[in-house]
């Protein structure tokens, strides 16, 4: 009941999922990451347990192959499944079970894979691949969504929409960017709009939070703030065409 992008970027290490689907919050279901760990998707009639398991598999350093067959010949209801991953060194697989309805796939190259079921056909993840992988010169965040939109424009989930999920895992086990579209008639377009609001100071404040290596963060408000309105500048003036979103 849904179609997904998961990847590590090359360039930063971080891992990144992005979910779409005409299901009421895919957000709290599909997506499974931790920094460098890997990341996950857990879909069609999706097995929360798959999520658990194999993020505690890929914590362990098992590979995205093994954690599937582990994970897969374990299930009684492994047909009806659909999983797919990268591991922390960037090794992407696939598990899509036979009884997924269709259509039901998925395309995997070196860090990046793109799996979807119940979709308008085997475009929407070949575009969506298509656009992830020609779009290397974007943040990983608007990567992922360029590439979503992409499937989406597709024929995406062929059942309509309704939610979508972002969330990027950098260094810690909790994501430091992660936003969720619950219900909404054009999910991907809201996902846009907050994405924006996102780069007005929820990405910034990310840089003032505690970390392993700097446990007290930035507790100096006033300094933050003035970081947060910098950064907004910024990137505004390199997003111009977001200012109308």
């Amino acid at each position: 009941m849904t179609w997904s992008i998961v990847a590590k970027d090359e360039s930063t290490g971080a891992f990144g999922i992005l979910c779409a689907s005409r299901a009421l919050a895919v957000g709290a279901v599909v997506p499974y990451g931790a920094g460098r760990t890997g990341v996950l998707a857990t879909q069609a009639f999706a097995n929360p347990f798959y999520g658990v398991d194999g993020l505690e598999m890929l914590r362990e350093g098992c590979s995205s192959q093994e954690i599937l067959t582990l994970l897969s010949d374990a299930d009684g209801g492994r047909d009806h499944r659909q999983v797919h991953m990268v591991d922390r060194e960037g090794r992407a697989e696939a598990y899509t079970g036979s009884a997924c309805i269709d259509w039901a796939g998925s395309v995997v190259a070196s860090h990046v894979s793109v799996a979807g079921n119940m979709l308008a056909g085997p475009e929407v993840v070949g575009e969506t691949m298509r656009a992830y992988m020609e779009s290397s010169a974007l943040d990983f965040d608007e990567r992922l969504i360029v590439a979503m939109e992409a499937g989406e424009r597709a024929g995406g989930d062929k059942r309509g929409r309704q939610s979508c999920a972002i969330r990027i895992w950098s260094e810690a086990p909790f994501p430091t960017f992660d936003l969720r579209v619950d219900d909404h008639p054009e999910p991907l377009s809201e996902l846009r709009r907050l994405w924006r609001l996102a780069h007005q100071g929820y990405v910034p404040f990310q840089s003032a939070l505690p970390s392993r290596s700097r446990p007290k963060g930035s507790p100096d408000r006033d300094a933050v703030y003035r970081i947060c309105a910098e950064y907004a500048t910024a990137w505004n003036a390199n997003h111009p065409e977001a200012a109308s979103l």
